[in-house]
């Protein structure tokens, strides 16, 4: 059991940590700023459709798997970079694995985002 001070305290000092983190990763990790981005639009895009409720609710839970999925993956992949700098074959298969997350948190994503969007573009348009 960890003594270093009380409970409420060391919550609160690893709540303002992970802020830190979150603004780290926001701001260095380019891959992020472009799906920021795309958070953004998908946001003027929600507002300019109309959509309910329980679709924001999907979209800021999708968004929210693609954001974890990268921070996961940009921590496996410096650590991997940090344990061993040089290439190595079975190093590469991991990180290439947890890029695979990424890509399927993705694909998850753009799934719901067209059963979200494309009846409401289907009306826009008039098709």
């Amino acid at each position: 059991m960890n003594n270093d001070g009380n409970f409420i305290q060391g919550r609160m000092k690893g709540g303002v940590t992970a802020f830190k983190g979150a603004v780290e990763f926001f701001k260095t990790e380019h891959s992020v700023m472009v799906q920021f981005a795309g958070f953004i639009l998908f946001g003027i895009l929600g507002l300019w459709v109309g959509i309910n409720r329980y679709e924001w609710m999907f979209q800021f839970v999708v968004f929210g798997i693609i954001f974890t999925a990268e921070a996961l993956n940009t921590a496996i992949e410096r650590i991997a970079d940090f344990m061993h700098p040089e290439y190595h074959t079975k190093i590469g298969w991991i990180k290439d694995l947890a890029a695979g997350a990424v890509f399927c948190a993705f694909f998850t994503a753009i799934s719901i985002a067209l059963f979200i969007y494309v009846p409401y573009l289907m009306i826009y348009l008039e098709v």
